[in-house]
C-alpha cells in the first residue's frame, strides 16, 4: 500500500475540487435560478453523480491518506476505514464490489476488441421521437418538424437504423424499434457495445463513479469531461434546434452533416481509448487484489495508477 502525507494528498484533493467547481459552477447557477438546459442537464439527471458528490475527491484503493485531517474528512463516508494514523478504502469494501467490477471489466474489454462502427449517424435522438407525438425536450422545437423527422428515419440515405447502445435504444418509440438492426438488451449489453458509439464512451463517466470511491477521481473527471464533449455532439446532431443554446446543428440529414458527424465519431473514440484502457487496467488490478491474499506489490501498483 502507498501513503500520502497530509501534505501531499490534500494538494491533489484541493486541485480536484478546484477543478470540479469550474466544471459545475454553470449548472449550479442555472439550478439555483430554475433555468433547465436540454444539453448540460443530462450529465446530472441521467448521469446520477451530484455535483457534491464529484467534487469528493478519492485516491482510488492501495492509498493509505495518512494525518488526523484524512480520518476527520473520510471516516465514515462509504467503502473507507481507519488503518493506523491514516484511512483507506477497505479491502472488505473491494470484496463487496467484485459483482459490479467484473461487470465494468468485462463490457470495457469486449468493447475495446470490437471495431468501431461509424454508420449509425446520431440517428438514435430521431428514432425516439419517431411517428410520436410526445418529444423528450418539450421546450425546444424539431429543426425539421415532425413530419421532417419522421421522413429523415425512413430516408433512403438513412437505411436500417443502426443503434448499438441499449440505453439509447429503450428509448426508441415502438414504430422505430423494429426499423433497428437488431435488438440490443441489457443481457447482450456486451455483444452490442462498441468503440465508436458516443454513448459507450460517455458511458465510461459512469462506470468510473460506479466504481468509486475503489478508483482515482482525477480519471473520473476526465472521463465526464469526455463525456461532455460526446453530449455535445450527441445533441448537436440531434432533430432539435438548440442554436439558442448555442449548439449548432450537424445536420445529418445530408451527406455533409454525416460525414461531420463521423468525424466527430472518430475524435470521441480517439480520445476514449486511453481513458477506457486505464479504467479497464484498474478494474484488473482491483479484480487481482481481491482475490490473491498476499495483495501488497498489487495494491501498491494500484496507488501508483492514482
Amino acid at each position: 500500500m502507498s501513503e500520502l502525507d497530509q501534505e501531499l494528498w490534500t494538494a491533489r484533493a484541493d486541485a480536484y475540487a478546484r477543478r470540479v467547481d469550474a466544471f459545475v459552477a454553470p449548472h449550479v447557477e442555472r439550478a439555483r435560478a430554475g433555468e433547465a438546459h436540454p444539453v448540460w442537464d443530462f450529465l446530472f439527471s441521467y448521469y446520477s453523480l451530484r455535483p457534491g458528490q464529484l467534487r469528493c475527491w478519492h485516491p482510488g484503493y492501495g492509498v493509505l491518506l495518512v494525518g488526523s485531517q484524512a480520518i476527520r474528512r473520510y471516516r465514515g463516508r462509504r467503502g473507507y476505514t481507519v488503518d493506523g494514523d491514516g484511512v483507506t478504502v477497505s479491502l472488505s469494501y473491494l470484496r463487496d464490489r467484485l459483482d459490479t467490477i467484473s461487470f465494468v471489466a468485462r463490457l470495457l474489454r469486449a468493447t475495446a476488441r470490437r471495431p468501431a462502427r461509424l454508420n449509425c449517424f446520431g440517428l438514435h435522438e430521431w428514432a425516439m421521437v419517431y411517428h410520436d407525438g410526445a418529444v423528450r425536450h418539450e421546450r425546444v422545437p424539431l429543426r425539421l418538424g415532425a413530419a421532417g423527422t419522421d421522413a429523415v428515419v425512413e430516408g433512403e440515405l438513412a437505411g436500417p437504423l443502426r443503434c448499438s447502445h441499449y440505453d439509447a435504444f429503450r428509448f426508441f418509440s415502438s414504430d422505430a424499434v423494429p426499423r433497428n438492426a437488431g435488438v440490443p438488451s441489457r443481457a447482450t449489453q456486451q455483444d452490442w457495445e462498441q468503440p465508436g458509439c458516443l454513448h459507450a464512451n460517455m458511458d465510461l463517466y459512469k462506470w468510473c463513479y460506479k466504481v468509486s470511491p475503489l478508483i482515482d477521481s482525477e480519471l473520473l473527471m476526465d472521463c465526464l469531461e469526455l463525456a461532455t464533449a460526446a453530449r455535445e455532439i450527441d445533441m448537436r446532431a440531434s432533430p432539435y434546434d438548440l442554436r439558442g443554446y448555442g449548439c449548432a446543428p450537424i445536420a445529418v440529414e445530408h451527406a455533409a452533416g454525416r460525414a461531420e458527424y463521423v468525424r466527430c465519431q472518430q475524435a470521441i473514440a480517439a480520445r476514449a481509448a486511453p481513458l477506457r484502457a486505464a479504467l479497464l487496467d484498474r478494474c484488473d488490478l482491483l479484480l487481482q487484489v481481491a482475490q490473491v491474499p498476499e495483495f501488497g506489490v498489487l495494491a501498491g501498483r494500484l496507488g501508483r495508477t492514482s
